[in-house]
């Protein structure tokens, strides 16, 4: 989601040292993309206390600090580090921390969340440019392949016996946010039965919490599938989605990646907006029925999941 706006800041400030602050599971993104000078690694603590001091510890040395998350722990840590630029949107009572500040606008124009970041370089004049006026703006969201996530990649495949020249099709069918946004498993199964043939190979991923998700859609299949889900990393990941035919998924973190990497893909939506969080990709399709209640960004459906179970197989 952010990915165009850093990139933006880099063209912008092209002599600048810019650092990006991420955790730890996130930080393969980065590698290899020429974005930032410096990547600094924050490790979740036992307390928020311990948090802020060890990241106000590395803020310290920074003229700037650009906030793209909107948690007021962030502004909060910028400001006790003393940093004489804090930009940021003012949500969640962050006014009197920030000294740069922006209205969020996307929603009440109805665009793509990735124009949230973009219009808070515009708003705070980091950037003369107005990315929402302008339609012939193209946000840059791509990413490159690393060899890393390509020997990982190869290394996976070697792994699960699964040849280099088959055709790959990866099944995405969890989504960490709640069930609300997870098509059923036995749907995912029906397709991915339909698409198994031969030189092609059908492979489950997700988090290691979804590895009950995985198995039970192998559960109803009778073509077995290759479970790889809570054995990638992120980079691995991405190796792995550069090399597939067809991505299927919900609206979920992988759905963003495969976009960034122009991965031929099919987005199932229910509960969650399309129009704010669907895959910027044009080599994307979004299936979403828009029934009455949709979207309710609620993470359990309180009826009977009528915007996923009116999408069929």
């Amino acid at each position: 989601m952010s990915l165009a706006a850093l990139r933006e800041l880099r063209c912008l400030f092209p002599n600048h040292h810019l650092g990006l602050m991420v955790k730890p599971w996130v930080a393969d993104l980065f590698e290899g993309q020429e974005l930032v000078d410096e990547t600094i690694i924050i490790h979740d603590e036992s307390s928020t206390i311990r948090h802020v001091t060890k990241a106000r510890a590395h803020m310290r040395s920074f003229e700037s600090v650009v906030l793209f998350q909107n948690a007021f722990e962030a502004a909060l840590t910028a400001w006790l580090a003393g940093v004489p630029n804090r930009i940021g949107y003012d949500t969640h009572g962050r006014q009197i921390l920030l000294n740069f500040q922006a209205k969020s606008r996307v929603k009440k124009l109805n665009r793509h969340q990735i124009y949230n970041y973009l219009d808070l370089l515009y708003q705070t004049g980091l950037s003369s440019h107005d990315y929402l006026s302008d339609s012939n703006f193209q946000p840059d969201i791509h990413l490159r392949i690393t060899s890393r996530a390509n020997r990982e990649a190869e290394q996976l495949l070697r792994q699960f016996g699964i040849s280099s020249q088959s055709t790959l099709i990866i099944i995405n069918p969890g989504a960490h946010f709640g069930p609300a946004k997870r098509w059923p498993s036995e749907r995912y199964a029906a397709l991915a039965d339909r698409l198994s043939k031969k030189q092609t190979e059908i492979i489950i991923i997700g988090s290691t919490h979804e590895t009950v998700i995985a198995e039970e859609i192998r559960r109803l299949m009778r073509h077995p599938p290759k479970i790889l889900t809570g054995v990638t990393s992120l980079s691995g990941l991405m190796g792995l989605l550069s090399r597939c035919e067809l991505f299927l998924t919900n609206d979920s973190g992988p759905m963003h990646l495969a976009a960034a990497l122009d991965v031929p893909q099919i987005a199932l939506f229910g509960s969650t907006d399309d129009i704010a969080t669907g895959p910027f990709s044009s080599k994307a399709k979004v299936i979403h029925k828009h029934v009455e209640c949709s979207p309710c960004l609620l993470r359990k459906c309180p009826i009977d999941l009528r915007c996923f179970y009116r999408i069929d197989v």
